[in-house]
């Protein structure tokens, strides 16, 4: 109950105690409640109103925090005594589940393990209806995720505990993960096809590998799920663990077919690739040989690979970009020969197709295997970029850098498709027209084939794949040609570029990667307008880098443009940070001081980066 834990600190909240219904023991609470709860629309059951607003409370306690360990585990041990009887009923109900999963990683693991056990029924086999609800589904998640803190008894005590102990602790809540995994492996195809279940199969998944990354949230319908995959922490597992990964792997091999056929489960194999890639590398290899095999031996029309079918599906495309992206090298040599060669454009041309092959670009940019399928997909730039897949230019351009292979072939490509190879004097646009992703004629509004530019155009329309573009170009071997563009552009452009969300990686990119006197060059063109950059949410990031990357006489050049604008500086709220980190006060008032520090940063880097090279 609420008040057990809040009694001891009468103070706590301003002096005032607060009071719920049923908080002197529980009995009138229990009086006036049904415990079986009470049935809503179809019959299904729901969990009370007075039960509601109490988990409710519980759950605005939890925020206000606790002043000391004894309170927390009491306060938990309460509630937990109130879930007792109902777990379903509270895990179901929507406050309930919200309140249940904030609680459960304050309880020790063996309360933990009698919650799941609950929820599971005396055979598991409660654990199904449980983790296909909605709301159920994030308490199991939550539940199986404290299985990572299995070790924490062992690390708090002074001695170690003895193996009963350590049993006692955490064989409960190791006993119900094996025991819900066992349910998901007798009812496999429902689980991973189901909406909610699937997420509380992926969670087991990790569980049992040992690595988790942070709690799932509820994400709103259509938004984009191709971001970057959170990062993961590992942690150490029981042996049965081990076996039981495998046992529930080899399930889901036996419905390998609903991974090409639903979305869903298709994320579920995802997730055991991902897992066991991590943790279990010789097992990852099987898996995916299994896999490939599977889907290569599918019937399609006569001398076509059935892979080119898949890989225009929404279902499994995304399972072959995790293949690709896990794959070894013979697996990779074997796909692009025996299935894709020949067909790079095809596919990158198509709406779904064209993110396997931005996977298999990237994936092959440390083999040999790269120089082909740069060769293949190079033929067909202009139309990949008509079509408007530029995930696949953009990857191409950073595997050239990665690889440092194929740079000047990229390079000349790009000056074709944008219209800006012939006459050489048009070299000079490159930079806005790829930051911009449009032609020459299109960005001059210029119908002819003259060599010059008519007109200063502004700086526009910088988008996101372009940023992306340069940035991978500004990493090439040979930049003159951006450089050069760069320097072309007015005062004005620049500053656009330093404060635009796309257009200030362009910038940082190229001045931080350009030697002394290239860089000095540049700066030269943005002389006048750092004070501009400093009040700038953007700008005030590309001047840290660029200061960052300057030399002593550079960087006095921009102290000395920023010093008059003191009070400006200091007034703005991101200029203030720059006041602060560029010691603007030192230099005003102690410049041989200042002085002696800048040297001794700028040595100190230079010897950093020797030891790097």
């Amino acid at each position: 109950m609420l008040s057990k834990a809040e009694d001891k600190k009468p103070q706590k909240g301003g002096g005032k105690k607060r009071r719920h219904p049923g908080e002197d023991g529980g009995g009138e609470r229990k009086r006036r409640e049904s415990p079986k709860g009470e049935k809503g629309q179809g019959g299904k059951k729901r969990l009370d109103a007075l039960s509601v607003g109490y988990f409710r409370r519980v759950g605005e306690r939890l925020s206000e925090g606790f002043e000391d360990d004894e309170e927390r585990e009491m306060f938990v041990e309460n509630v937990l005594t109130e879930v007792k009887g109902k777990a379903a009923l509270v895990a179901t109900d929507r406050t309930g589940s919200i309140t249940l999963q904030r609680l459960l990683p304050l309880s020790s693991p063996q309360q933990v393990g009698e919650v799941l056990a609950e929820l599971g029924g005396e055979s598991g086999s409660e654990f199904k209806a449980v983790s296909c609800d909605r709301c159920g589904g994030h308490v199991v998640e939550s539940a199986v995720r404290q299985m990572s803190r299995w070790m924490e008894s062992s690390e708090k005590e002074s001695s170690p505990p003895t193996e009963e102990e350590g049993e006692e602790s955490c064989g409960l809540l190791e006993a119900q993960v094996l025991s819900f995994s066992q349910v998901v492996r007798d009812n496999a195809a429902e689980f991973i096809r189901h909406v909610h279940g699937s997420h509380v199969v992926r969670t087991l998944l990790h569980v049992l590998g040992g690595c988790l990354g942070p709690p799932r949230t509820e994400t709103r319908p259509g938004g984009k799920e191709r971001s970057i995959p959170p990062q993961l922490t590992d942690f150490e597992i029981p042996t049965s663990f081990w076996y039981e990964l495998k046992d529930l792997t080899e399930t889901l091999m036996e419905n390998i077919n609903l991974s090409v056929t639903d979305a869903v489960a298709s994320a579920v194999f995802q997730t055991m690739l991902t897992v066991c890639h991590r943790k279990r590398p010789k097992l990852c290899k099987q898996l995916l040989r299994r896999i490939m095999e599977y889907l290569t031996s599918r019937s399609a029309a006569p001398g076509v690979s059935p892979l080119l079918v898949f890989l225009k599906d929404q279902a499994s495309s995304r399972l072959i970009e995790t293949i690709i992206q896990l794959s070894h090298k013979p697996l990779l040599r074997g796909l692009y020969k025996n299935h894709l060669k020949g067909q790079l454009v095809d596919l990158a041309l198509h709406p779904i197709a064209n993110f396997p092959i931005q996977r298999l670009t990237a994936a092959s940019a440390k083999y040999k295997l790269f120089l082909r399928i740069f060769d293949e997909l190079v033929q067909g730039v202009e139309a990949i970029l008509a079509a408007g897949h530029m995930g696949v230019i953009v990857q191409l351009a950073e595997s050239c850098a990665e690889s440092e292979e194929r740079q000047d072939e990229m390079m000349q490509c790009l000056l074709n498709a944008f219209h800006c190879a012939e006459p050489g004097s048009r070299h000079v646009a490159c930079l806005p027209l790829f930051m911009s992703l449009l032609t020459y004629e299109v960005y001059y509004h210029s119908d002819t084939t003259e060599g010059n530019i008519s007109t200063e155009i502004p700086l526009t329309s910088i988008c996101y794949h372009g940023s992306r573009l340069v940035q991978a170009l500004a990493k090439f071997k040979e930049r003159s040609l951006l450089l050069s563009s760069l320097r072309t552009l007015s005062p004005s452009d620049l500053l656009s570029m330093a404060t635009d969300p796309a257009g200030s990686h362009v910038l940082q990119a190229l001045i931080t990667t350009s030697s002394d006197k290239g860089r000095g060059k540049i700066l030269k063109r943005l002389e006048g307008q750092y004070v501009q950059m400093a009040c700038s949410r953007l700008g005030s990031r590309v001047l840290e880098a660029v200061w960052n990357s300057s030399s002593v006489g550079q960087r006095q050049s921009i102290a000395q443009e920023l010093v008059p604008s003191e009070s400006q500086l200091r007034a703005d709220q991101f200029a203030r940070h720059v006041w602060a980190k560029f010691a603007l006060s030192h230099f005003a008032h102690r410049r041989a001081h200042w002085q002696e520090i800048q040297t001794g940063e700028s040595k100190k880097r230079k010897l950093f980066s020797d030891i790097l090279e």
